[in-house]
């Protein structure tokens, strides 16, 4: 079986979890922490996570871990049949991660650790997320999902990382960049929260933060 190493704050463990649970994939969660100890790193080239663990071996980077459950699992369907509408589900996921989430992340040090960020950083992020965010207008339907009307494995990575990108610049800059240029993420959040697999993802990510306050 399947073991899926990493813990349930981590918005690309979640992914390739929603992704697990949504296509139903037997899987063992194995709680991991990112570390650059030595035994971490055997596991994991960086100390990251998620990483699995199967019997060929391990496999980090969660997109590489959706595309292996593509192959190994290929009556799941988890990418469309229809090699166009797989094409588009990936470079949404694409999008989505390296020109939103990964431009965001710059600014998690002052949003949600309790640190600082200069004020050049601000500003590039500033300038490459309404950039970016146009970009995402114009690609995603959201209709009421990213791909149109039907549920697609692109969605698994919305719903993690669409969030994250909304509650940074609300908390950094005072205002939410995805609202403010229309991204109604908030209801796309609600519509995809709705499925089983993203409800169990939701819980057990409350339930590791409430489990990680300071008594």
């Amino acid at each position: 079986m399947i073991k899926l190493c990493g813990f349930s704050l981590s918005n690309y463990y979640n992914k390739v979890k929603f992704v697990l649970l949504e296509y139903g994939i037997p899987f063992e969660e194995v709680p991991v922490q990112t570390s650059q100890e030595e035994a971490m790193l055997a596991q994991s080239p960086l100390g990251k996570v998620p990483f699995i663990q199967t019997e060929h071996g391990n496999l980090c980077e969660s997109q590489a871990i959706v595309e292996y459950l593509h192959a190994r699992y290929p009556d799941k369907g988890i990418f469309s049949a229809d090699p166009w509408e797989a094409a588009k589900e990936r470079e949404m996921i694409a999008f989505v991660e390296l020109h939103l989430e990964l431009v965001a992340r710059n600014l998690y040090k002052e949003a949600f650790f309790g640190g600082k960020v200069t004020d050049a950083t601000k500003g590039r992020a500033e300038k490459l997320l309404t950039r970016h965010i146009a970009g995402f207008k114009r690609l995603a339907k959201l209709d009421p999902y990213l791909c149109g009307g039907s549920f697609s494995v692109a969605d698994a990575s919305g719903f993690v990382n669409l969030p994250l990108v909304g509650l940074t610049t609300q908390i950094v800059y005072g205002h939410d960049f995805l609202l403010e240029a229309g991204v109604d993420w908030k209801r796309y959040l609600k519509t995809v929260g709705e499925r089983p697999a993203a409800q169990r993802v939701t819980a057990d990510r409350k339930a590791y933060m409430a489990a990680s306050k300071p008594a």
